[in-house]
């Protein structure tokens, strides 16, 4: 086993030994038991007092929702002016231009949603504070408000019978001054020890060795990297993310950076165990998502070693990989592994290029955000998973021909109308987006509107559409890489992907914690013989079938006209 393996296993590791104790401290936190942040009270009360907030108030689970929408639309209309007349505004040394409309739209509905799909570089389309009074801003808010919704899923399933969930700006505010900034400082600091710039200066110049005279963009950038990462966040303070050596400079930042973006999705799904005293629950969960990501690692680490069969054809040595669009100095195997998390959960960071990845690795990576609940982003990763476990309970329970039930509370017609509606939007999103921009592709490629559609592909064929058809994957996902082939910034991209981000971002959010507020209010039924456990290996391996099952049926078409075509067609 070489080092670079190893190097991926010791990162992996440490992510658990990190996220199990996080996981009990997180379900300390937000169960109002005594924890060693209880300094921070003064903080969160001048935060309430000012802004008029009574943390002590009950709220429903329409109350939590209705709260976290207002919000959440204060800020995409702040985010959109200010993206707009940024140009107008201070702390832009560089003279970055204000954005169009559309490219305003996509970007602020992008940030808001967690997601951070940029049709722009971020070196020369933000100024500084945009990057971190607006989008640094909603790094924090997005992940916080999924993990406040994540927290009213489960106070609902704590007590055997409950209609008063908790406090949702409680719950926001905690995630952050508890989580979220502390642990953002201890990133940030190692990667400014580490060479990532800080300060407020513009670009810097320097003269190359072949004479040419090179600005080289920096800035406060090692804050927004942080929590870029541990939010699963995903948005680069430079166009190259982190494959760019000032935002991850050597192989301890790109750990410290991978273990970040890894560790709060294990540790919620740990705390839910601990938070409703079902720790066994988690702990099967936790496992049907570990199987899942290495079955999306594994073929991709075979992938990416394997290298190129095209080029090795051409009698090209392949012995490192397949090294085109990697960063050379972690090499495919740290790339196939960042590829794999950053696709799982809704980070969309890279480290290497994934447009450039081999066929089976975009096939792959796609999958993972198709499914989205291996692990997942901050919060919404359970959500995701819980909407899987009902359609379970659901057939389990047509199986043994008895109600079906979930911790105590039957699960009736309306909670799976709701589930079935959640789990037929993302295919919905992803596969009409898709259809719509293949059309225009190839029957109006010199649309204005589109900006010549003939343009927005650099491969066409099955490349190109799998281009377009991870573009939606990752919209709707909330993940925001891309393969970034595929030309987005036009008025036909930047509106479409903004629609599917706000609908792909907050229904799944919705569907949920609305299950989980109807379950909630029922009349509790005690444990019987005859009650199906989910906290069984044998559920366990049912739901994961019915995960399997659904993507394949969703999915396995319009893969086949993308990477799978592409895939056979190097192979031959």
């Amino acid at each position: 086993m070489n080092t670079e393996m190893l190097g991926i296993i010791a990162t992996y590791l440490i992510t658990l030994i990190i996220a199990i104790p996080l996981g009990k401290y997180l379900a300390k936190v937000f169960a109002g038991e005594r924890s060693w942040t209880d300094f921070l009270y003064p903080i969160e009360n001048f935060i309430y007092k000012l802004s008029g907030i009574n943390p002590k108030e009950q709220m429903n689970w329409k109350q939590h929702m209705k709260a976290m929408l207002t919000i959440n639309s204060v800020w995409l209309v702040y985010g959109f002016f200010v993206l707009l007349y940024q140009d107008k505004l201070p702390l832009n040394p560089d003279g970055n231009p204000g954005m169009t409309p559309d490219l305003s739209f996509n970007t602020i509905i992008s940030f808001v949603v967690n997601c951070n799909l940029q049709h722009y570089s971020g070196e020369t389309g933000v100024s500084y504070l945009t990057q971190h009074f607006v989008l640094m801003f909603l790094h924090f808010t997005s992940a916080a408000t999924g993990i406040a919704a994540a927290v009213v899923f489960f106070k609902a399933f704590r007590d055997k019978n409950a209609t008063n969930l908790g406090n949702f700006w409680e719950f926001f505010v905690k995630s952050i001054t508890r989580l979220l900034l502390p642990l953002s400082i201890v990133i940030a600091l190692t990667l400014a020890f580490n060479g990532t710039p800080t300060s407020y200066k513009g670009k810097d110049q320097f003269i190359s060795m072949q004479g040419d005279t090179v600005n080289v963009s920096r800035g406060p950038a090692a804050q927004m990297i942080a929590i870029k990462h541990l939010g699963t966040n995903g948005g680069g303070w430079f166009g190259a993310n982190s494959a760019q050596p000032l935002e991850n400079p050597n192989y301890l930042t790109n750990m410290v950076e991978a273990i970040s973006q890894v560790i709060i999705p294990i540790a919620m799904v740990l705390a839910f165990g601990f938070f409703i005293r079902r720790k066994r629950l988690a702990w099967m969960i936790f496992g049907v998502m570990t199987v899942g990501m290495f079955l999306l690692l594994i073929p991709t680490l075979t992938s990416e070693l394997g290298g190129n069969s095209a080029i090795a054809k051409m009698g090209i040595s392949q012995a490192t990989g397949a090294m085109e669009g990697k960063e050379v100095r972690f090499g495919p195997t740290a790339t196939a592994y960042w590829s794999t998390i950053t696709t799982i959960i809704s980070t969309g960071s890279v480290n290497g290029m994934h447009d450039s990845t081999m066929p089976l690795t975009g096939l792959l990576q796609m999958l993972g955000m198709m499914i989205n609940s291996f692990y997942g982003g901050c919060g919404v990763g359970l959500l995701n998973y819980f909407i899987y476990l009902i359609i379970a309970v659901f057939i389990s329970g047509l199986m043994v021909g008895r109600t079906p039930e979930f911790l105590g509370h039957k699960v009736e017609a309306r909670e799976v109308k709701i589930a079935a509606l959640i789990t037929l939007l993302s295919p919905f999103l992803i596969l009409a987006g898709t259809a719509l921009a293949s059309y225009v592709f190839t029957k109006s490629p010199n649309a204005d509107w589109a900006v010549k559609a003939a343009n927005w592909l650099n491969n066409p064929g099955f490349h190109g559409f799998s281009e377009m058809l991870y573009e939606y994957t990752s919209s709707n996902a909330n993940n925001g890489s891309g393969f970034e082939g595929l030309g987005d910034n036009n008025i036909w991209w930047n509106v479409s992907t903004g629609f599917v981000l706000i609908l792909g971002r907050f229904l799944p959010i919705i569907g949920p914690v609305a299950i989980a507020g109807l379950l909630a209010q029922k009349k509790y039924i005690p444990e019987s013989a005859g009650t199906l456990k989910a906290d069984t290996l044998t559920f366990s391996l049912m739901t994961f079938a019915i995960i399997v099952v659904l993507n394949a049926l969703s999915y396995f078409p319009a893969l086949a006209l993308g990477p799978i075509a592409e895939y056979f067609t190097i192979l031959k």
